[in-house]
């Protein structure tokens, strides 16, 4: 039996399928090499009838492999036929567990002890060998498994699927029928599905066949010893703890990485995360000469991609000239700055630049590239202003910026060649810290959000280097101004970021101050225990900081602050505070100030308790705690724009529907008698515009925007699947039929407004909801359309002064500006 070959391919999967059925077209010199009994074991493992993605649409197919999108045992039908007709030559049962460099070959030890050489070996094993396991109390129990074999085998049970991937999705779509599916994804949203499981998912959802549970986790598992479920599951939620009756879990949650068994082999890697993927060249070849990783194992998951690799990673080792897929998509978006230059060349030349790109893989790069786009402002020219709420995220590829965080014009730091920015907008979804203009001639790549969310999930160093810098952003935008750059990074660097869920303490009133919380993201509400109950004074949202009374007083915690929604907080340790206090006057005066301020306030609610003025107006400090409450539950804790009716000056004339159902479209975006009441408070059925919108996610058109003012809205591209409306958990979203209105209504021309069609598809249906009148200059109109002044707009920044306000005066409001 022959010992050497020019190739030794490991791994029959696609991306090893592939490679050896292009060897054999060419002629080349190849062993297959196989550790089980057949050909792509993976997708073996898959569910019985199981339908096999072909992602991305796209991308073209380049392998004589056959394949395209089909049920499980049609593809291993089509590859078992290849196989044959094309006379593969595959060893099976033969398991390579060390690979070892000799003179001028690759030495390979089988399992049995069967000892190979070979000139180039392309490594093709996939990294579906070693599952991860739920390692919390109970994980061990006989109802959890790993693998779904049959779901044609389980009937009217209650079934967990733990896990927002591909495979926990298709597990759960395929179960859906016959039992009661819940999806727990740990993620805010399924930004890592294919975009067909994204919409089979969301169709199942709308029809009722099955729920999720978002930003979820497990945290264990009890045995019920009677009752209709054998156990139950208890998981964290943004909300608290649920509990979870059901009759087994099934945990898709993919397989601890690989990289033990390629550092084995002498692969290197760019950073020491146990889940990087290995330093590889633009033609898939490690660091070991003549060692080649292609598909899964080098971070290509897709069937597709990895099939794709399996041809030109020939073609790479046969000495054939062969460009990559995407190469021409590539070229399009480079030309406007270097067409002069190859694609790789200037993938490469991105990478040096920005520090932070070269942690990713070839293909993590060039699949941020193609989402991104390329800018290249000018000197002067503003790439965001202060304010805005766009949450982009911007890499600078060449050139200088300058960030100007008050408005006196002057700028207060700048950003250079290999920095980037945005990164407070991407982790807190609030308004833009500061204006960013361009100071010389820049390129720049601006990644969506959600990009940058899949990314940092799978990227742990990415994360830690994000985490870090978002750290010293809200040191520097909450109190830090002033600071030198040595003092700015020292604290920084000792800060500790904190999350907290919804309705958990930061700090207890009474307890001695531990140091002072930067609000990264989320809101919180301060209170106080008077006469016997706890009274919320205020609410503060992401920005801003708490905490700071104890420390300039040297008194116990003054109130209890408590997380609004799920809240990240940066902590400064009271004892680096205190320092930094002392040897900087400017934020010791900016604190001091703050502090006169607060007990100024508490001054005005103490004398404002129990006064009335007999319209029933809110003016005790019981009534305003309650209406802050009231208005956090209402979701004010993680809103930027709420719509509030003052009952006690509504005449119920309707005029604010009217109006707004004549700007658009006929179909108006509140319901002015429904939505909570709290005294004479209504929160009628109208847009929070949220921080994070939920009906953002898993919208299959990516139809749903956010406006640099804030307005989120719903274009046409609508294509009416449900989804939004689903995922708000207000009820504001509806589902209507929006007609063409070929002149203006009555309320159009009092209002001077231009009618807009909507959506020109008659009869059909798409969600609507409010955009806060965007397109209007003069703002809202339901509020413009009251005649009393009853609807009135309010940020949540405002809503002390709301609740603290008195009958009659403007003042009992903070309007939003538009």
């Amino acid at each position: 039996m022959r010992k050497h070959f020019n190739i030794i391919i490991i791994g029959a999967g696609p991306s090893g399928l592939s490679a050896a059925t292009r060897a054999a077209e060419q002629g080349a010199d190849y062993l297959l090499l196989e550790a089980s009994a057949a050909a792509a074991s993976t997708i073996r493992s898959y569910q019985r009838r199981k339908l096999v993605m072909a992602e991305p649409r796209a991308l073209p197919l380049r392998s004589p492999l056959p394949f395209s999108a089909s049920l499980r045992e049609s593809v291993l039908d089509t590859w078992e036929r290849t196989i044959a007709e094309r006379k593969i030559n595959i060893r099976y049962q033969s398991k390579v567990v060390d690979i070892s460099t000799g003179a001028k070959k690759l030495k390979l030890t089988l399992e049995d002890g069967e000892k190979l050489t070979a000139d180039h070996v392309v490594l093709a094993i996939g990294v579906q060998g070693n599952l991860r396991k739920l390692e919390i109390p109970g994980g061990e129990s006989e109802h959890v498994q790993y693998q779904l074999d049959d779901p044609e085998a389980y009937q009217n049970e209650t079934i967990v699927v733990v896990g927002g991937g591909d495979t926990g999705v298709e597990n759960a779509l395929a179960l859906t029928g016959r039992n009661q599916v819940i999806i727990l994804n740990r993620a805010e949203d399924f930004s890592n599905l294919k975009e067909s499981n994204l919409t089979l998912l969301t169709e199942a959802r709308h029809k009722g066949a099955l729920d999720w549970l978002l930003q979820t986790k497990p945290q264990s598992i009890e045995t019920n010893d009677s009752g209709d479920f054998p156990i139950t599951l208890f998981a964290s939620t943004p909300n608290g703890v649920e509990r979870i009756p059901c009759h087994r879990i099934i945990a898709r949650l993919g397989a601890l990485p690989s990289r033990p068994v390629l550092e084995k082999f002498g692969v290197a890697f760019p950073t020491p995360d146990a889940g990087a993927l290995p330093l590889l060249s633009a033609s898939y070849e490690s660091n070991v000469p003549g060692l080649y990783i292609i598909g899964a194992l080098a971070g290509y998951p897709l069937i597709k991609q990895g099939i794709n690799q399996g041809f030109e990673v020939i073609e790479h080792i046969l000495g054939n000239p062969v460009e990559s897929a995407d190469t021409e998509l590539l070229r399009q978006k480079f030309s406007s700055f270097c067409d002069d230059r190859g694609v790789d060349d200037v993938l490469v030349k991105v990478q040096k630049n920005v520090p932070l790109l070269a942690m990713l893989s070839t293909l993590q790069l060039r699949e941020l590239v193609l989402e991104s786009n390329i800018l290249l402002p000018q000197p002067g020219d503003i790439v965001f202003k202060r304010n805005d709420y766009s949450t982009t995220f911007f890499f600078v590829i060449e050139g200088d910026l300058e960030v100007l965080i008050d408005d006196d014009d002057v700028p207060d730091a700048e950003l250079h060649t290999g920095n980037f920015f945005g990164e407070l907008a991407l982790v807190s979804g609030r308004r833009r810290p500061g204006t960013v203009r361009a100071k010389t001639p820049c390129v720049l790549i601006e990644t969506p959000r959600r990009v940058m969310q899949k990314l940092i999930n799978s990227v742990q160093s990415m994360r830690r280097v994000l985490n870090e810098v978002a750290i010293k952003s809200v040191v520097q935008v909450c109190i830090g101004v002033s600071l030198s750059e040595e003092e700015l990074n020292d604290v920084a660097s000792h800060a500790i970021l904190k999350s907290f869920a919804a309705g958990e303490e930061l700090f207890h009133e009474g307890d001695e101050a531990d140091g002072l919380y930067l609000i990264q993201s989320g809101s919180v509400t301060v209170s106080r225990m008077i006469a016997g109950r706890e009274v919320v004074l205020f609410y503060v949202a992401a920005g801003n900081y708490v905490g700071e009374m104890s420390l300039v007083s040297g008194e116990p915690r003054y109130a209890t602050v408590r997380a609004a929604v799920a809240t990240d907080a940066v902590l400064i340790k009271a004892d680096r505070m205190r320092d930094i206090i002392s040897k900087n006057p400017e934020i010791r005066s900016s604190l001091d100030a703050r502090y006169m301020q607060h007990l100024q306030e508490q001054e005005k609610r103490e004398q404002l308790e129990n006064v009335s003025n007999g319209s029933g107006s809110i003016t005790s400090q019981s009534t305003q705690s309650n209406l802050i409450s009231f208005l956090i539950q209402q979701g004010v804790g993680e809103a930027t724009d709420v719509l509030l009716i003052d009952e006690s000056l509504c005449v119920r004339c309707n005029y604010c529907e009217e109006a707004c159902a004549s700007t658009h479209g006929g179909a108006s975006r509140l319901d002015r008698d429904t939505g909570p009441i709290f005294a004479n408070i209504r929160v009628p059925t109208s847009c929070r515009h949220c921080e994070h919108p939920h009906c953002m996610k898993d919208c299959p058109p990516d139809a749903i925007h956010r406006a640099p003012h804030g307005e989120v809205y719903i274009d046409d591209s609508c294509i009416g699947c449900g989804n939004c409306q689903q995922n708000c958990p207000y009820d504001v979203i509806q589902m209507a039929v929006i007609h063409e209105q070929p002149e203006r209504s009555l309320w159009q021309m009092l209002l001077g407004i231009t009618p807009k069609v909507a959506n020109d598809q008659e009869g059909t249906k798409v969600a609507v909801k409010c955009d806060m009148c965007k397109d209007i200059a003069e703002g809202p109109v339901c509020v413009r359309a009251c005649p009393v002044g009853a609807a009135l707009r309010v940020n949540p920044e405002g809503l002390l002064g709301y609740a603290s306000g008195t009958s009659g005066e403007v003042n009992l409001l903070d309007h939003e500006e538009h």
